[in-house]
């Protein structure tokens, strides 16, 4: 190693925190993956593998693998090559053994805890994975998921070697996230130190040419090491060619063999592509290896000094020859019984025209592919399009071929590339066919649409299919007027298609076709519950449920999206346990089916049930794993309604300040850019939420605007109480009460209307803001104490709890400290072991102003209120001259701006000042800041 001591210091600090000692180890904090970049040559596999080495000599197990320029689609294969360093005598099965058993998503998390299970059956692990710049599509998914979500309770490092330059953006950008985080260590190797390598690698050469060979390699040791050989200045490449001059015909065609397999370059394979008998190639290995040109394996397989002399080796072969070995490696793989996939990449460089055959084992690559691979799976179909003939003969295979690619490319990111060649398609199937497939193309299409926001395309082209009439078979119009369903209230609202979907319900009945009628209903079940409409939207759930039970899983294989929208529905009913059955039940069946874009759908409605009920960890599990599925699939509407979700979960999830809800948030709303349907007004509304708990009524205040506009009209009006709530809020931390008493208002008639326990305990404690703001706490603890009863009656745990501790300091105020202790002690119960650590923090934030001592209760809101007084001076006690100066003009209803420009101080300075106000006092918002601050003021003047 020369010139690399920093680097190495810093790798040895990976491995000694990896390697500590206790329980934990491996779990501190610190990067789990090392990120290692730089030109092609510069030293990037001399560095990992001296890395590896040092972690063999701690005894942990080291895996190997690398991504090879000329099998860019072969699925996992940096992954695959690395575990084949695994021993076989584990006991620990590789996921990789069941890779067409389980979706990419799940494969990716079974990866990331065998992994976890590796390393801790022996003394932790590194997996080295060398040029991921030509990683496949599914190894850098499953890259992006382990780097985003690393296996941090085992002694676990991934480290990549990668060119900057040629990475794919999304790994990149991911791994800077990961850096940004502390995750990540990364490690931008330059040229070497001039002294250093001049002394190192060019001892007893003339120091003049040394020096000049040196400036021409710039540094670059692979370059360096060339030109030293040469003993002149030359190009890169004419050097490395130069060193195959003196080889003869027959070492010369196995070298070309060699750079032709690749990492496949078994003696056998090697032999088969030459035409010449194994024991021949024996000296030829010798040669080669005595030249240094190609290195054999452990496995007895060889592989070429370099990447950079494999690329030159095998675009110097003359075109036809190469072409010859490729379609030899084919045939010999396809004697040995490998699968298609390993042999698509052959045949796809053999082709010269037409092959029925190799169509076959290209489209059979892709069928293995669908559900691990999907990007590797569009591309074989691709070539495979690209070699059918034009005309009659072949164009219904032709079209098979474009409608398999379409949903390949939809499920992998590709939606708009999906969407044009589903036009084609369409274009392709003239009305009057009776194979469906038109149908199902224009079904297909209107889902791109829909995930690429245009839900007004979606609609306008359903509809154009719809007035088809009679040219449509009755089974065709149910799965349109289904999808149409499912597309136009994001366009507008169910009112608008509620005929059109009734018309699908009557029609399905009519043909005994139970699966679509089940879909009808969830349809209307989960438009009425969304509008509001309660009585309808109970009375088409339990028609949707009835019948939902009633068929099997086989039925539901090919439609599964019936149990999504039952199961929002019954979240929107407040019936918890019954939507939580059935969305377990639709994951089980989209999963088994690889309907994954309906698998965020449900992983969200479970992780929404969970926040209710206070489960935060799994709550977070299923927004994360949404998460990684929404990224996947590359629908920027999705990912806003994921992140969203996300948010919901981490604020009551996160500690007092944290901001982390609020960043999350920032993203869904990034996402949802200027869209206005229910996915982009969650964003926003989540945004309100979550600037709220941050500070920021300001912001909280727009955000709820920006969602609804000014007449609310915009927000989910089964859910707007709640939504009010934090307009109520926002307009009372900043001493705004008329706008307050409006809202609170409005927030009542709603909640009446619609009678549903969590938006009626939500009304409440809205009004509960509004005479807690005329200073009345009396009035306000039995607005309080009202709501959180309306809450118990309900399955949401979370607005109890959060209810309790909002009200017990004010019960306690107003002269009822038994009743205050009965609410904390409710709360604390409800909230221990949840995760819930915003509700644990406040409850002990409250605690000195509910537990109050016995003596100082004399049955009087005035002393108890002195008692709360007194204890808001010991918590503004702790901060500074400008904190507490911060602290009062929050209190006299200044936003972070004005505040800024009346102490001369940058916003975002005065935004620091807050974070550490609300991490002194436990208070996590300007609402319960100034509340804190009046009563400390009121103590003052002697009230």
């Amino acid at each position: 190693m020369v010139s690399r001591e920093t680097e190495l210091a810093r790798l040895t600090g990976v491995l000694d925190a990896l390697t500590g000692a206790g329980p934990d180890r491996g779990a501190v904090a610190g990067p789990a993956v090392v990120d290692v970049t730089g030109a092609a040559g510069i030293g990037k596999s001399r560095l990992v593998s001296e890395f590896c080495a040092r972690a063999r000599d701690r005894g942990m197990t080291v895996l190997r693998g690398r991504a090879t320029e000329y099998e860019r689609h072969l699925p996992y294969q940096p992954l695959t090559d690395a575990l084949a360093d695994l021993d076989t005598e584990t006991g620990i099965p590789s996921p990789f053994t069941e890779i067409h058993t389980m979706d990419r998503f799940a494969l990716q998390r079974a990866a990331a805890a065998f992994l976890a299970r590796t390393a801790r059956a022996g003394d932790g692990l590194v997996v080295a994975l060398d040029d991921v710049h030509w990683a496949d599509p599914a190894s850098l998914e499953l890259l992006d998921h382990l780097v985003r979500h690393p296996p941090r309770r085992a002694p676990v490092v991934i480290v990549v070697a990668r060119r900057e330059r040629q990475t794919a953006p999304r790994l990149a950008a991911s791994l800077t996230r990961g850096v940004e985080a502390g995750t990540v260590l990364r490690l931008e190797l330059g040229p070497l130190d001039r002294d250093a390598c001049l002394a190192a690698l060019a001892p007893g050469r003339p120091a003049g040419l040394a020096a000049e060979l040196y400036t021409a390699s710039e540094g670059n040791p692979l370059y360096f090491l060339a030109l030293l050989q040469a003993g002149r200045p030359a190009g890169l490449s004419s050097l490395l060619l130069d060193e195959l001059t003196p080889l003869t015909d027959g070492p010369r065609r196995t070298v070309q063999a060699v750079a032709v397999l690749g990492d496949h370059a078994a003696p056998a394979l090697v032999a088969a592509v030459t035409g010449r008998p194994e024991h021949e190639l024996d000296a030829d290995f010798s040669e080669l290896a005595a030249r240094d040109l190609a290195r054999p394996g452990p496995d007895g397989r060889l592989a070429l000094r370099h990447p950079v002399l494999r690329s030159l080796v095998h675009d110097s072969i003359d075109p036809t020859l190469r072409t010859r070995m490729h379609h030899l490696a084919a045939v010999e793989l396809a004697r040995i019984g490998a699968p298609a996939s390993e042999r698509a990449h052959h045949v796809e460089l053999a082709l010269t025209g037409f092959d029925p055959d190799a169509v076959a084992v290209l489209t059979e690559a892709a069928r293995q592919a669908a559900a691990t691979a999907p990007a590797s799976s569009a591309h074989w179909l691709g070539v495979a399009l690209a070699q059918l003939p034009e005309g009659p003969a072949h164009s219904v295979p032709r079209r098979d071929l474009m409608l398999r690619r379409a949903e390949a490319l939809g499920v992998c990111g590709g939606l708009r590339e999906s969407r044009d060649l589903l036009h084609e398609v369409i274009s392709l199937s003239p009305p009057g066919t009776d194979d469906g497939v038109r149908a199902l193309a224009v079904t297909l299409c209107a889902v791109m649409e829909r995930h690429l926001g245009r839900y007004t395309e979606a609609v306008a082209l359903l509809r154009r299919e719809l007035a088809r009439g009679a040219d449509l078979s009755p089974a065709e119009t149910v799965r349109l007027g289904l999808e149409l369903g499912s597309s136009a209230p994001h366009a507008s609202s169910y009112p608008d298609v509620h005929d059109e979907v009734a018309r699908t319900l009557e029609l399905a009945r009519s043909l005994g076709d139970e699966v679509a009628e089940a879909g009808a209903l969830a349809v209307t079940a989960l438009g009425r519950a969304y509008e509001g409409d309660i009585e309808a939207a109970a009375e088409a759930t339990d028609r949707a449920a009835a019948l939902i039970d009633s068929l099997t899983d086989q039925d539901l294989a090919g439609l599964c999206e019936p149990l999504a929208r039952l199961s929002w529905a019954e979240a929107f009913l407040e019936r918890y346990a019954d939507a939580e059955r059935h969305a377990e039940r639709g994951l089980v069946i989209a999963r088994r089916g690889g309907l994954l874009y309906v698998v965020p759908h449900l992983l969200l409605c479970r992780s929404h049930l969970h926040v209710m009920t206070l489960r935060l960890g799994s709550a977070l599990e299923l927004a994360e794993e949404a998460e990684t599925i929404a990224r996947g699939i590359g629908s920027d509407e999705l990912l806003a309604f994921v992140l969203a979700s996300k948010a919901q979960a981490l604020i009551p999830a996160l500690a007092p300040g944290d901001g982390g809800a609020l960043a999350v948030a920032e993203e869904a709303v990034a996402r949802a850019g200027a869209g206005t349907g229910w996915w982009a007004s969650i964003a926003w509304c989540m945004l309100g939420f979550a600037a709220l708990h941050a500070g920021d009524p300001a912001r909280a205040r727009a955000a709820v605007l920006r969602a609804g506009g000014e007449d609310l009209a915009g927000l989910q009006p089964s859910m707007r109480p709640l939504f009010i709530e934090t307009l109520v809020f926002a307009a009372v931390a900043v001493g705004n009460a008329d706008e307050a008493r409006q809202w609170a208002e409005r927030a009542r008639k709603e909640a009446e209307r619609l009678g549903l326990v969590a938006q009626r305990a939500s009304a409440l404690r809205s009004r509960a803001q509004v005479p807690l703001a005329d200073g009345d706490p009396v009035a306000a603890a039995e607005l309080f104490e009202q709501a959180a009863e309306e809450a118990a009656r309900g399955p949401g745990t979370l607005w109890e709890t959060q209810t309790l501790l909002m009200g017990a300091p004010l019960t306690a105020s107003a002269g009822r400290p038994a009743r205050a202790r009965a609410m904390w002690e409710r709360a604390v119960r409800l909230s221990e072991g949840t995760g819930a650590h915003l509700l644990t923090g406040l409850a002990e934030v409250i605690r000195p102003a509910v537990f109050v001592e016995s003596a100082t209760s004399q049955g009087t809101a005035g002393s108890s209120a002195a008692l709360s007084r007194a204890g808001a001076a010991e918590e503004l006690a702790v901060l500074s001259a400008r904190e507490r100066e911060i602290a009062a003009l929050v209190a006299k209803g200044l936003t972070s701006p004005a505040i800024a420009e009346q102490l001369f101080l940058s916003p975002r300075t005065v935004e620091t000042h807050l974070s550490r106000i609300y991490r002194k006092t436990g208070v996590t918002s300007r609402a319960a800041l100034a509340a804190l601050q009046t009563r400390d003021e009121l103590r003052e003047g002697g009230v």
